[in-house]
């Protein structure tokens, strides 16, 4: 607990300690009268209430009269007025030690995204003139370089340029995995540096960062509310007001038309006045969507609002980009077929025909060949773009490229029975075979579209500018409902539009991409998820959620946290309501005491604020 919490906690123990003290002495030692036993009850209640008292005062001077502070204090105040001292010390007592609850629940549910303050260093150590000086991450510009010793902080983006260590993401993505680096590795803000020293050029500015960026958002977030969340706070504003109204009715008319004495009316009037407070609603339900929030955050899953949260948890249809999404966005060899070669010779030939193309499937042979290329060996090198290559090998012609294009020099060529880039080789003027290159699905693709269908997701659907095959194939092995290819990016909003006039308003569809190039599409959709590539600004910037690791799976758990944060944010709507209902009536009728109503009020308020600390966790 914090300072302010141990007060609270002092002043409640003392409080309850003199009322107890109190109780024992006038029932059984001390006769006082009743002026007597006014100033003692209210010397303990000052002791332990003075906070809600002094609040309500506060409050009203700003002229925000109808809180739980007021309506606590007029049904203390008010049962000190007709007698009832040891009442309303009992229910300032029970009422403090239920805000001392509140807080810690409160500070305990905000623990997940407030430690994610502790991700930007107040310091970083920068080379200047040969020497190392420390100083505030603000002050270091771009291009300077920056040390960060083993058990550090990074405090700024930037490429390591000496030095190999390995890298705690944790804060970013949620994954307890270290990262190796070395030198040409990007890092980021926010990250642990976990073993060596190493030395890093800075690429942007502290406030820039990956870190501030994430910042931002989960302050922003705060301001985006959920419909539910909305509610409950407009709901309060005019709840309040009305039950201050009834209790004042209840206190006045009964006597006035039933004879009955007033004292007994108005007793029921504070009885109403505790139950009706509305702390329950108030605290737990923004509290389920803030634990909510935090446990996403805690596994590498920005949320951008509430508002996203509530509609992840109506997800029917999910929308999702291949390349960078469900794969890899990288090419790899998987296939190759020599024709009375060894595949080890075809791949050199094919390396060193594409040794001095930029093309990703150049460099995906040259990987595959795995050696240094001595580029003294080659020698007339041309590149047809889209077409293939030709080039001369130690003096052999080797060509590479396309079946047309080695078909228009007159060298027929096998068919491929793989799905993916097929490059045919000819050495010499005689076909040699042929290599496939393909995108590979991440990791854990089939288990996204599981997960999703388990979630709930009536519909997955993937939009790609691939070719038709690629994309078929993709979508036949992962069990897909619909896969559209060879689109352009106007070809995709038209079908996102048709696949949101299909679902109508039974629930919402969300998009996963890349978020580098999806902005027309994400508009489209309830709500935009995009691989944040370990803090892609792209990303950041474009998305409603992002997914730090860049791991398609972590989608179906922020489905399942938004579900679970509605289902306890609803549950104590419905449990709060139902229990208030249930003792203001009975209170309104005189079967209902103070001490009913403060379980009504604080006992539920505590119920409810433990069960929206459930969504805290997985």
């Amino acid at each position: 607990m914090n300072r302010k919490q141990k007060k609270l906690l002092w002043r409640i123990i003392a409080g309850a300690v003199l009322f107890i003290a109190a109780l024992i002495l006038t029932h059984t030692v001390l006769e006082l009268p009743w002026w007597g036993e006014l100033i003692l009850y209210a010397g303990i209640y000052l002791i332990s209430g003075i906070d809600p008292l002094r609040k309500a005062v506060v409050n009203i001077s700003h002229g925000q009269i109808f809180d739980e502070n007021f309506l606590m204090c007029i049904a203390t105040i008010g049962a000190f007025i007709i007698g009832e001292y040891h009442e309303a010390v009992e229910v300032i007592l029970f009422y403090q030690v239920g805000s001392l609850f509140e807080s810690v629940a409160v500070g305990k549910s905000r623990k997940a995204v407030t430690d994610l303050m502790d991700i930007c260093p107040d310091e970083a150590t920068v080379i200047r003139d040969g020497k190392r000086e420390t100083v505030e991450p603000d002050e270091v510009e771009i291009g300077e370089h920056i040390i960060v010793a083993a058990g550090e902080r990074i405090a700024l983006d930037g490429i390591v340029r000496s030095g190999i260590s390995s890298v705690d993401t944790a804060a970013l993505t949620g994954e307890a995995v270290p990262v190796q680096v070395q030198a040409g590795d990007a890092v980021l803000s926010g990250c642990i540096n976990m073993s060596g020293t190493i030395e890093v050029e800075v690429t942007k500015p502290a406030g820039e960062s990956t870190a501030a960026k994430i910042l931002e958002l989960v302050e922003e977030s705060a301001s985006r509310k959920a419909k539910t969340e909305a509610f409950i706070t407009k709901f309060a504003r005019y709840y309040t007001p009305c039950v201050v109204i009834g209790a004042v009715l209840l206190a006045l008319v009964p006597p006035l038309f039933t004879g009955f004495a007033f004292k007994e009316w108005i007793f029921r009037a504070l009885t109403f006045l505790i139950v009706s407070c509305p702390c329950a609603l108030v605290i737990s339900v923004p509290l389920s969507f803030f634990g909510g929030i935090g446990c996403a955050s805690k596994n590498g899953i920005l949320v951008k609002g509430s508002n996203y949260i509530e509609v992840l948890s109506r997800t029917k249809t999910v929308v999702m980009d291949k390349t960078g999404t469900l794969t890899k966005g990288t090419f790899t060899v998987t296939a190759v077929h020599p024709v009375e070669m060894e595949e080890k010779e075809l791949l050199r030939y094919a390396a060193y025909a594409e040794a001095e193309s930029a093309h990703p499937i150049a460099k995906s042979l040259r990987s595959a060949f795995g050696e240094e290329l001595n580029y003294a060996l080659l020698s007339e090198q041309t590149e047809t773009a889209g077409h293939g290559v030709a080039a001369r090998v130690a003096g052999v012609p080797v060509v590479a490229g396309k079946a047309a294009y080695l078909e228009g020099m007159g060298i027929s060529c096998a068919a491929a029975k793989e799905i993916g880039t097929v490059v045919h080789v000819a050495v010499n003027g005689v076909y040699a075979g042929y290599l496939v290159v393909s995108d590979m699905l991440k990791e854990d693709a089939e288990e996204t579209v599981e997960g999703l269908r388990a979630a709930g997701a009536d519909k997955i659907v993937m939009l790609t500018g691939d070719r038709r095959e690629v994309g078929g194939a993709i979508a036949e092995q992962l069990g897909l409902d619909a896969v559209f290819a060879e689109l352009l990016p106007g070809d995709k909003v038209a079908h996102m539009q048709r696949l949101k006039e299909e679902l109508g308003e039974n629930g919402s569809l969300i998009f996963v991409g890349d978020g580098m190039n999806d902005a027309p599409v994400l508009a489209q959709s309830d709500a935009g998820a995009a691989m944040g590539a370990l803090g892609s600004d792209a990303a950041i910037e474009a998305a409603d959620v992002v997914l730090m690791d860049d791991k398609p799976s972590k989608l179906v758990l922020a489905i399942r946290i938004a579900r679970k944060t509605m289902r306890i944010a609803k549950q104590n709507i419905a449990f709060a309501l139902a229990v208030k209902g249930a003792v203001l009536i009975l209170s309104a009728l005189g079967y209902a005491n103070m001490e009913l109503a403060v379980f009504a009020d604080v006992g539920v308020s505590v119920l409810a604020i433990l069960n929206a600390m459930r969504t805290g966790k997985n």
